[in-house]
């Protein structure tokens, strides 16, 4: 559950998930590159054509890219998600939340201090509840492509935790 944690585990993972950007977006960003380089040349007509171009793709791809970074995993005990850890013991429920489900989650009724990681482009996520009495967190809420797949690893990964306690 903390936040920030120095290191990463080394064990296998049981489930990993990218929450990239979907190909659309890429093409968005090239369509719009295409636009304003080509703006940007009939504003200075004698600058070198492919100027323009040389700076805005790269530029896209990295923002994308960045976009992109988080990688959501469940090993042995822990599920770490960017450079967030929570110890599968305290996770009690795992709710697969639909793109509605997601909104309501997140919504005005939401909790305030509720742990999210969201990405407006991932309709689905997850609700994972907690039970951990020095934690004030209630529960996080993570988006994910395969929410049904990833609830039902943790719950047997946070049930098996339970059992060799």
């Amino acid at each position: 559950m903390t936040p920030q944690s120095p290191a990463r585990t080394t064990e296998p993972a049981r489930y990993t998930e990218r929450l990239g950007v979907s190909p659309w977006a890429w093409l968005a960003a090239l369509a719009v590159d295409l636009i304003i380089g080509f703006e940007v040349l009939l504003g200075f007509p004698h600058l070198p054509a492919w100027v323009p171009f040389a700076v805005l793709l790269p530029a896209s791809a990295a923002l994308l890219l960045w976009a992109g970074r988080i990688r959501v995993t469940v090993t042995a005990d822990e599920f770490l998600i960017d450079d967030a850890r929570l110890p599968l013991a305290v996770v009690s429920e795992v709710v697969a939340l639909d793109a509605a489900g997601k909104r309501e989650a997140l919504g005005v009724g939401a909790h305030p201090l509720s742990f999210v990681i969201q990405r407006p482009w991932i309709g689905p996520a997850v609700q994972i509840l907690l039970d951990d009495p020095d934690d004030p967190t209630p529960f996080w809420v993570i988006s994910t492509r395969h929410p049904v797949e990833l609830a039902t690893i943790l719950l047997e990964q946070a049930e098996r935790v339970r059992q060799t306690r």
